[in-house]
């Protein structure tokens, strides 16, 4: 029997490995996709991707998705009030198990793993503790395709955004990023691979450098830092 499970998609590479790995494993059957977007913009949370090309992203995928709608700046209070309706409502639906792509930051996982058990709803990391210069290896010896969308500017100015990954993009890092970006220096758009239906298409539009309030909460938003304020470039991509 396969667990009835939900999929917090993020539309990124280790969201797309996760889900490929799960969807390999008899154990579960991935029924729904689940991704935050900020409302003010229409784009997906974190990463800044149009809800038009997540939208193309998901039908590709073939699996059914819904979206979190979200406040431009949540408080910690908002965000919780609305992914437990979200969960509630999952539970009627008799979701048992909820699958992320997290890789290695132990305090959000617990993080999860707490909020979701309080609602007797099952965790699922089948990327978890995998080295990720291995997994990003993998993640392009299987096909499949991404490009940088935004990117911690303590790291990375606009030249990176916008840049496909390949084989030489782990060589090229600075000193200290992880290859997957897990500490939030980097987030992608991932647009083609095995499980997909058909590629998704896009134009490469403007590159915008935006400046954030730092969170004081546990996040693995792309502003790990430990200034006040933090700087992110974006590359929108165009349907």
């Amino acid at each position: 029997m396969s667990h009835k499970t939900y999929f917090n998609w993020s539309s990124g590479k280790d969201s797309a490995l996760a889900l490929y790995h799960l969807l390999q494993d008899d154990s579960y059957a991935v029924e729904q996709l689940i991704t935050t977007v900020n409302t003010h913009y229409n784009r997906v949370t974190m990463h800044g991707l149009r809800q038009e090309l997540l939208t193309a992203q998901t039908n590709a995928l073939n699996i059914k998705a819904s979206l979190i709608e979200l406040p431009e700046m949540p408080s910690m209070e908002t965000y919780e009030d609305i992914m437990l309706q979200t969960i509630t409502a999952l539970k009627e639906e008799q979701f048992t198990h909820s699958a992320f792509g997290d890789i290695y930051l132990e305090d959000l996982k617990i993080y999860r793993e707490t909020q979701l058990a309080t609602q007797n709803i099952k965790t699922v990391f089948p990327l978890w503790k995998r080295d990720t210069k291995q997994l990003i290896t993998e993640f392009l010896e299987l096909g499949f395709k991404t490009i940088v969308v935004c990117a911690n500017s303590k790291y990375f100015d606009q030249n990176f955004v916008g840049t496909i990954i390949d084989e030489h993009f782990v060589d090229n890092l600075p000193e200290g990023v992880d290859p997957c970006g897990e500490n939030g220096e980097f987030h992608t758009f991932c647009f083609d691979g095995p499980i997909f239906k058909n590629p998704i298409p896009f134009t490469i539009g403007e590159k915008v450098y935006r400046e954030y309030n730092a969170p004081k909460t546990t996040d693995n938003s792309v502003c790990k830092s430990d200034a006040e304020t933090y700087g992110v470039w974006y590359c929108d991509l165009i349907p």
